[in-house]
């Protein structure tokens, strides 16, 4: 008990000393972007600068010289980022932040939007995605493989693809322009503080990494070649509470539902591979080919014990409760009864990303130019789940039952059970609880006395080709320049689940439980941080491909209606008008432009609805075939002005109409129906009769966008370039807002099981004018915020602080949404009120040391529940806190090029927490990382 409060509530002596070898945490970024070095000339001759304080005037240099809201961050030097992942780069910058998953930072929340709400760009083109939506997972992208990544915050009529809240465009090296060989190799080694929780799971992990850069031909070809694997472990520390049951009064205190927590251990590995091919046999025309491929495998066991508690039946007697809330609240007890479930479960994630481009530009000596550009980006994943039971007995109250104690608090719930879960005589494969009963297949295979598992297989294919043609012409006076283009792009994603019961082959008369082979034992896992010490270990796919376990596919319609397959067809054409004007000592620069979209949309899918028995036992499903398509045109004006002072005051304004398009599985054609008995809905039910009203729920191939009008002004004061300090306000009115809603729908004509008869022997009466929930564009809403950004370079300002640096921001946003219509407004997901993210840093003679930490408050986060489905949660804020020390060898050294670094990750131990909305008291979600460390070298020669 006291260790596992301790592992929960900090972290290591280690990671809190290397916190404190570098500096306190304030409130700053790591913010680089642009060129490996930056020249600084003095009195004395050049001083080459390089690594961070080089990225970071790098950033400096983009957000300046550029006409939009600009954030950007750059590698320190070829082949290497200040972070593990970019995810984790990115959510140090200002306005922005990530949400964990698995330990991992792999999605950006842009001022206050989730994820869906922003584009991702690969060199300026559009890309597909792992997820289920359009968001990209950074994780997919090795940050090797990555030389700059811009966010914009502000839209350009010139820029296709672009979100709501704002567009990321990663950027790899050009060859031409880099302008010199370079051949970097690295790697690292990685340790998780928290050990291996599971038999087979690791401790440590690694990654390498390459990166070719030359030019040939007299600079008039160009390559440049990078890649990286990763192979390392993740370990989780699980607890979750299926809910809470009780109303809160002292005569039935709010009291654990249930709960199911596991140790979980996942193995990432990835390749990743980049290449880039500039031709440029005149001053003229430059052709580039680029490649970029992904094969990226997340591995994940996780052992458990779930357990029914006041949700399931048990006994509770509560001894102890809290009741400074507003609820009474039992803190600690007894349940009796319980028949807990162990877990073994695999959730297995394949994915592979392939990207190409092939860019083509002329710039005429007359003033014209012309840039074609076609892409293609290309995802397929394999999502599998493959949960497994075992227990006391099958069927509820056969097997023993526990009596087990209790101790909740704001850091989840521990246990004290009775039974050894760890026990490989006690514990028998099985279905404790004989849940899902009986099931009998459509091809007559069946599983007896309730399932002992369940296999979720989700197939996932996302395609999308691009083309695109500009035309630019070159002017003299207040209008710089005038640009044309016309994009096409082809997008289709589709998702096939292949689902199915689990069952033991040897359980063919419904009674039967079977012990776990000898030679697929693993041990135990030790849940002790739950209180619930050791349990049995197995991986259900060897008894799967052993033959101990038989599949029965699933033959209800919830699967059917899962698949779907969508398309996009967009053309968009943009005007833009690029100005560069002198007023007295000031420049005015800036763009306005407009873009026009041509949607064409399409949805394949079906209904589906249970109808009766075949003459087997299996279900009857009838489905039909669903098509839908729809088509609309979007006008989206933006204008960018910078006025530019002598004193490097910067002003920036700036006006946009803003979309996103809707998530790719809310416009899946797909209607799951059915009746219940009693419920008469609108209609009126004749005396002495019974009847029943047709529900479903479904799709929405007709969405139409999230539409925004958007407005931005900035204050910024720069340093020449290697400081500056901004004031960045935004607002953003939604013009539309997508929700789900119970809607009309007539549902005559659909196929639907006949209800049968009354107690009175009279057929009841269906209904057919009911309702389908389906999500609708309703109105939106009103954000806005404030966000306070600057890098500082402290030896400018007191010469004794050569060296040190801060850079970050915060931001606070307001939000005004009503996600639900006609309710009060609330959080969207994603959104934070407060963000905060910095870096201290020191760098000077070769050594080098920065902590860096990020702050977000509370927000609605989204997790993974059963079955790959969606599930939203209240997370609290967190404060993440990382740091490195490291040492470059200088020029003149046996070792010039060579750079050492230790890396602490997580150094307070910072857990990801869900509460029950009632209660903060109630957790539903509590997951432990711990700290990682990691160290490496890496060579540039």
């Amino acid at each position: 008990m006291t260790n596992n409060k301790s592992l929960r509530r900090g972290g290591s002596a280690l990671a809190l000393g290397l916190a404190s070898i570098v500096f306190a945490p304030g409130v700053a970024l790591a913010q680089d972007t642009g060129a490996s070095s930056a020249d600084d000339s003095s009195g004395e001759g050049e001083i080459v600068v390089t690594g961070f304080s080089a990225s970071l005037q790098s950033a400096v240099n983009a957000k300046k010289n550029r006409d939009q809201v600009v954030e950007s961050i750059s590698a320190e030097d070829i082949g290497k980022l200040p972070d593990a992942s970019i995810a984790e780069s990115i959510a140090r910058l200002p306005g922005l932040t990530s949400q964990r998953v698995s330990g991992r930072s792999n999605a950006i929340s842009i001022r206050g939007f989730a994820p869906d709400f922003s584009t991702t760009l690969l060199n300026g083109r559009e890309q597909t995605s792992t997820g289920d939506n359009r968001a990209v997972e950074y994780d997919q992208y090795p940050s090797e493989v990555i030389n700059q990544v811009l966010v914009y915050k502000t839209p350009m009529a010139s820029i296709v693809g672009q979100g709501l809240s704002g567009t990321v465009d990663l950027r790899t090296i050009r060859p031409l322009d880099y302008g010199k060989r370079v051949i970097s190799v690295g790697g690292r080694g990685s340790w998780a503080e928290i050990g291996k929780l599971n038999a087979g799971s690791k401790k440590y992990g690694y990654r390498v990494h390459g990166v070719y850069v030359d030019q040939f031909a007299n600079d008039t070809l160009g390559i440049a070649l990078s890649a990286s694997y990763v192979d390392e472990p993740y370990q989780i520390q699980e607890f979750n509470a299926w809910g809470y049951a009780g109303d809160g009064t002292a005569a039935n205190p709010v009291v654990i539902g249930g709960s199911k927590s596991y140790a979980t251990s996942t193995q990432l590995t990835r390749l990743g591979l980049q290449g880039t091919v500039q031709w440029r046999p005149s001053p003229n025309f430059t052709s580039t080919i680029d490649a970029f491929y992904s094969d990226f495998k997340d591995d994940q066991i996780k052992r458990g014990i779930e357990l029914p508690l006041a949700f399931g039946g048990a006994g509770v007697n509560v001894t102890d409760v809290d009741s400074s809330g507003q609820y009474v609240f039992a803190r600690s007890g007894t349940f009796t009864n319980v028949e807990g479930v162990v877990r073994n479960d695999v959730f297995e994630r394949q994915a592979k990303l392939y990207s190409f481009g092939w860019n083509n530009r002329w710039e005429g000596d007359n003033g014209w130019n012309v840039t074609a550009d076609i892409s293609l980006s290309k995802t397929d994943r394999n999502e599998l789940i493959l949960e497994s039971n075992a227990g006391t007995g099958r069927g509820a109250g056969v097997g023993a039952t526990d009596t087990i104690g209790f101790s909740s608090d704001r850091n989840g719930t521990v246990f004290s059970p009775g039974l050894n879960y760890g026990d490989y005589d006690l514990i028998q494969l099985t279905s404790p609880l004989g849940w899902g009963g009986d099931q009998t297949g459509v091809d007559g295979t069946r599983i007896r006395g309730g399932q002992d598992g369940y296999y979720n297989n989700r197939i996932i294919k996302d395609e999308l080709w691009q083309y695109r043609v500009e035309v630019e012409r070159e002017l003299d006076g207040f209008l710089k320049s005038v640009q044309f283009g016309v994009n096409y792009t082809d997008r289709s994603k589709s998702l096939v689940p292949d689902e199915a019961f689990v069952g033991l082959v040897a359980n063919t008369d419904g009674l039967t439980s079977v012990s776990i082979p000898e030679q697929y034992r693993l041990g135990t896992t030790n849940l002790s941080y739950l209180g619930l010490g050791p349990v049995v270990s197995y991986d259900p796919r060897d008894l799967l491909a052993a033959g101990i376990y038989q599949l029965v596919a699933n033959p209800y319609g919830d699967v059917v209606v899962k698949s779907y397959d969508v398309s996009e067809k967009l053309m968009t054409t943009y005007l833009q008008a690029n100005i560069d004007q002198e007023m007295g000592s000031s420049v005015l620069t800036g763009n306005v432009g407009v873009q026009a979209i041509f949607t064409d949309q399409n949805s394949n899918g079906a209904s589906a609805a249970y109808i009766g028995q075949n003459a087997n036992g299996s279900p009857n499903i009838q489905g039909i075939p669903q098509r839908a398509s729809t088509d609309y045109v979007d006008v989206l004006p933006s204008l960018n002005l910078s006025l530019r002072t002598a004193s490097d005051f910067v002003v920036r304004f700036s006006l946009a109409r803003e979309i996103i398009r809707p998530r790719l599985d809310d416009m899946r054609a797909s209607l799951k129906y059915g009746t219940t008995i009693g419920d008469v809905g609108n209609g009126v039910c004749p005396v002495g009769r019974q009847c029943a009203v047709v529900r479903g729920d479904a799709g929405n191939p007709d969405l139409r966008p999230w539409r925004a009008n958007a407005a931005d002004l900035t204050f910024e004061k720069y340093f020449g370039s290697k400081g500056y300090l901004a004031v960045q306000l935004f607002y953003k009115d939604l013009k539309s807002y997508i929700y789900n809603q119970d809607v009309a729908f007539d549902f005559t004509g659909y196929p639907i099981q006949d209800p049968g008869l009354d107690v009175n022997g009279n057929p009841i009466i269906v209904n057919y004018l009911g309702t389908a929930n389906v999500p609708i564009n309703g109105k939106g809403g009103k954000l806005y915020g404030v966000e306070l950004a600057g890098t500082l370079p402290l030896g400018e300002l007191v010469s004794a602080l050569d060296g040190f640096g801060v850079t970050g921001g915060a931001s606070y946003t307001k939000t005004k949404i009503q996600p639900t219509p006609g309710a009060p407004a609330q959080d969207i997901p994603g959104y934070s009120k407060w963000v905060a993210n910095g870096t201290a840093y020191f760098e000077k003679w070769g050594f080098n040391a920065r902590v860096s930490a990020r702050y977000r408050s509370s927000f609605i986060g989204e997790l993974s529940g059963f079955g790959g489905n969606r599930v939203r949660r209240r997370a609290r804020a967190e404060t993440i806190v990382d740091a490195q020390i490291g040492y470059d060898f200088q020029p003149g050294s046996a070792l010039e090029g060579l750079s050492l670094f230790i890396q602490g990750q997580n150094l307070t131990n910072e857990p990801f927490v869900t509460d029950d909305p009632r209660d903060s008291r109630a957790v539903i979600d509590y997951q432990v990382y711990g700290s990682r460390y990691l160290a490496g070298a890496s060579f540039k020669f």
